[in-house]
This record gives C-alpha cells, structure tokens and sequence, in this order.
C-alpha cells in the first residue's frame, strides 16, 4: 500500500456520458502534480455503456482500473467496494459527474496531514460556493433533511451528502467494513461509524457545481434516509473498537 498515495473510487451507474472526462480531468491533475495514485471506477450494475467506456480507457490510463457488478445495488455499495479494494495510503471517493472538481484535493489532504483522519467537502459551510445551484425545492428539502441528520445522527456536520470525502487507509477500511447501507445514506452511516470508533472528521468548503439529471427524490429517498438512520442507530456494528 505505501507505493501507492492515493486511491480515488468513482462509483458509477449509467454514467456513460460523464465519466470519460471525469477520469481523464482525475488522471490528468493528479499526475501533473506528481502525486502516485490508482483510479477505480466501480461500476454499479450499469444497463448503459458506463463499463465499456471505463474499460476504453484503460489502454491510456494505467493507473485505472475497474471493478463489475450485477445487478444495481446502489451508491453504498459501489463506494465501499471500492474503498475495501484500495491500494493507497489514503481513500477519496467523489462523483462521477465532477461535481467537486479533483483540483479541491490539496486543503483535503493537508488535513489530513494535520491529523485529521476523515475530510469531507461541505456546500453548507463558510467559503462554499455553489456554481451552479440546484432547483430551489431541492435545496430546500436537503437543508430540511440535513436538520434531521444532525439530530438523529451525526450533530455538527453541516453537509452529509457532498460526493467528495477523503480517508487515511485505517479509516477507510475500519468504517467500510462494517457498513451495510446500500443506498443514498450510506454517507450518514460512514460519518456515523467514523464518529462512533473516534476518528477526527473535518469539514471542508469546496466549489460545487450541479449537473442536471439527478436520480435522487427528495421526497422518496429523504423518507428512506430517515429509515435508514433509524436501521444505523439500531444496527450491533462488530468489530474491535465498536459499540
């Protein structure tokens, strides 16, 4: 693992129209930075051309892989199968759409240099700037869902649900193992765990930029996110260190 400082997972699902630039904007930065890394694209189940367009670019990248599953079983799951595959000393996973552009990377790793154990980007918090914002409804319903995260789960973290969260390898691996969220909560369940086992979490503001097409319901998924958080606090984890 120490030849290799950064793994980035890219979970995908009929990404087929945005992932080329994503991995090659990734591919592009971190090696013109210098910075040793590996890109794992795993791709969820996808019923479009998101596998066939990460493999074409395997021939270029090297430093890309992939990782295939059938069928769809959500974001949860392609994130933590790609966190508990990663070779690098730290972990960041972010969107596929590049809502959080790679170039955000340098105050997250050195927040990790500072001790910190977990970064995570934040469009809620002081020096945030949202280039493009989502619909009104959309943000209003996630300001209202995000009251009932911090009350129920994880109090003081601004943000759960940015797609764009960096980890040290222990990290990484000590939360991932234990999750089960398979869906949109997965982010929740990971801050949760992170909070429960006493690792340092600190919050980032990022440039975020919304890309239309979003699978997400506000109404739908913010209902399941309150089950799941009721699932998260109920949940035996097992493991050294857990509660």
């Amino acid at each position: 693992m120490g030849n290799v400082e950064l793994s980035v997972i890219i979970p995908a699902y009929n990404e087929e129209a945005n992932l080329e630039g994503t991995v090659r904007d990734v591919s592009r930065y971190l090696s013109d930075i210098g910075l040793s890394h590996e890109i794992i694209v795993v791709d969820d189940g996808s019923k479009d051309r998101t596998l066939s367009v990460a493999e074409s670019l395997r021939c270029e990248i090297q430093s890309l892989r992939t990782i295939h599953y059938a069928p769809n079983r959500g974001k949860g799951c392609a994130v933590r199968t790609g966190m508990l595959s990663a070779e690098g000393t730290r972990a960041l996973f972010t969107d596929a759409d590049n809502s959080t552009p790679i170039t955000e990377l340098p105050a997250f790793m050195s927040a990790l240099d500072k001790g910190g154990d977990v970064a995570i980007a934040s469009r809620s918090i002081r020096g945030a700037v949202r280039v493009i914002h989502q619909p009104f409804y959309r943000e209003l319903g996630g300001k209202i869902l995000n009251l009932g995260i911090r009350l129920f789960a994880v109090p003081g973290i601004a943000d759960t649900q940015c797609g764009f969260k960096l980890f040290t390898s222990r990290a990484a691996r000590d939360i991932f193992s234990r999750c089960f969220i398979d869906g949109f909560s997965f982010d929740v369940e990971a801050l949760y765990l992170a909070r429960r086992l006493g690792y340092e979490i600190v919050e980032l503001p990022v440039h975020w930029t919304h890309h239309g097409g979003s699978r997400v319901s506000p109404i739908r998924d913010g209902l399941r996110m309150l089950l799941d958080i009721a699932k998260i606090r109920f949940h035996r984890y097992g493991g050294p260190g857990a509660k």
